[in-house]
C-alpha cells in the first residue's frame, strides 16, 4: 500500500484508486517517517534565531515576520520548525532538525558558530543578515531607517539623546559589515554627523528586544544620572519598555521625553501616546524570504549572490514633540 501512496504515478489510475480506496477501508494511514525517507523530502523548514525562543516570541517583530513566513508555508504545504541554540549551542539544536530547508534570521557574522551553519549542506536564505556569503539574504534599508529616525529627533530640537540599541551592541564606531546592528547605528552616527553633532559613544546603551529590556534600559540610564529629552530605540519592543519605563519615573511622553521607535509592527499605533517609528514590511518581509527558500530547496535558478533590500519609511505619531 505505501508504493501506492509514495509512487502513485508508477501504477495504472484504475490500480492505484482500487488501492487507496482498500485503504481507506481499512483505515490505513501511511507512517508519516516513513514516507519522508521515501520521498526525501520532510515538508519542513527550519526558522533559526540567535535567541531563545522564549525571547523571540515576546518581541511582536518576530511574530509579525513569522506570520509572513507562515503564510506561504502553509500554502505550499510545508510545516515550520523554530530552532534556537540548544543550551547555548546552535550545532546541537541543528543536529536534532530534519528539515527541506533553513531561514536564519538576524544572525551577525560574528556568531561563534556560523560555521555551522555554512557547512549545513541543506538550502538556506538569510533574514535581516549577509552572514554567509554564498546564500541570498532578504534585508530592508536599516541605515536609510534608522537616519530618518535620528533627524526626526534632532530636527525637532533635541541635543541630549539616548540610543537603546538592541544586545549585543555593535561595535562602535560600526563597522562596513551589514546587519541590523551595525546598519541601524551607521544610520544613526551619519545623521548627527550631517548636522555637525558628536554622535556620544557615552549615550548608547544595550537592551534585549523586549518591553521588560526596554523599562530596564531607561531607567538604569535615569538611576546612572542621564536626563535625555530624547530616546531613540533600536526596535518597538524596546520603545514600548521606554514609554513604561518613562511613565514609572513620572515622565510625559513627548512633553518630558520624546521616544521614537523602529519596526511599526501593529502594537505602534495602540499606545498611549501613538509611537513615531520607522516602517518597514514585517511580514512582506517574511513572505518575500520564504518564497525565495521554496525556490531554492526547489532548485529553481536562484542567484546564490542574491541580496534584495526592501524599504522603510519614517511614521511621525504622538510620541515625538520638541524638547521640553
Amino acid at each position: 500500500m505505501s508504493f501506492a501512496f509514495n509512487n502513485p504515478d508508477k501504477l495504472s489510475p484504475a490500480t492505484a484508486s482500487r488501492i487507496l480506496e482498500v485503504a481507506a477501508s481499512m483505515g490505513y494511514r501511511p507512517h508519516p517517517v516513513a514516507r519522508m525517507l521515501t520521498q526525501r523530502h520532510t515538508m519542513s523548514i527550519g526558522v533559526v534565531t540567535p535567541q531563545s525562543l522564549a525571547t523571540a516570541f515576546a518581541n511582536r517583530f518576530f511574530g509579525q515576520l513569522s506570520e509572513g513566513i507562515a503564510l506561504v508555508a502553509e500554502e505550499a504545504g510545508y510545516a515550520l520548525a523554530f530552532i534556537a541554540p540548544e543550551r547555548g549551542s546552535l550545532s546541537a539544536a541543528l543536529d536534532r532538525a530534519t528539515v527541506d530547508g533553513l531561514l536564519a534570521i538576524g544572525l551577525p557574522a560574528t556568531y561563534p558558530e556560523i560555521d555551522r551553519l555554512r557547512s549545513a549542506g541543506i538550502p538556506l536564505v538569510q533574514v535581516d543578515s549577509t552572514a554567509l556569503p554564498d546564500s541570498p539574504s532578504i534585508m530592508v534599508d536599516d541605515e536609510g531607517g534608522a537616519y530618518s529616525s535620528a533627524a526626526h529627533i534632532l530636527d525637532l530640537g533635541h541635543r541630549d539623546v539616548l540610543t537603546v540599541v538592541i544586545a549585543p551592541a555593535a561595535p562602535f564606531p560600526p563597522g562596513p559589515n551589514h546587519g541590523v546592528g551595525p546598519d541601524r547605528l551607521r544610520g544613526y552616527q551619519r545623521a548627527f554627523v550631517d548636522r555637525g553633532l558628536e554622535f556620544p559613544r557615552a549615550r548608547i546603551i544595550e537592551a534585549t528586544p523586549s518591553i521588560d529590556g526596554g523599562a530596564r534600559a531607561l531607567t538604569e540610564a535615569w538611576a546612572a544620572g542621564m536626563r535625555p529629552t530624547a530616546v531613540v530605540a533600536m526596535s518597538d519592543a524596546i520603545a514600548f519598555g521606554v514609554m513604561a519605563g518613562a511613565r514609572s519615573l513620572g515622565l510625559r511622553v513627548p512633553a518630558d521625553l520624546s521616544i521614537i521607535g523602529f519596526d511599526d509592527v501593529d502594537m505602534a499605533v495602540l499606545t498611549d501616546p501613538p509611537l513615531t517609528t520607522v516602517n518597514q514590511p514585517v511580514r512582506a518581509k517574511g513572505e518575500a524570504a520564504m518564497r525565495l527558500l521554496l525556490d531554492l530547496v526547489a532548485h529553481r535558478d536562484v542567484d546564490p549572490l542574491q541580496v534584495r533590500t526592501m524599504p522603510t519609511r519614517l511614521i511621525v505619531r504622538g510620541s515625538t514633540g520638541p524638547p521640553p
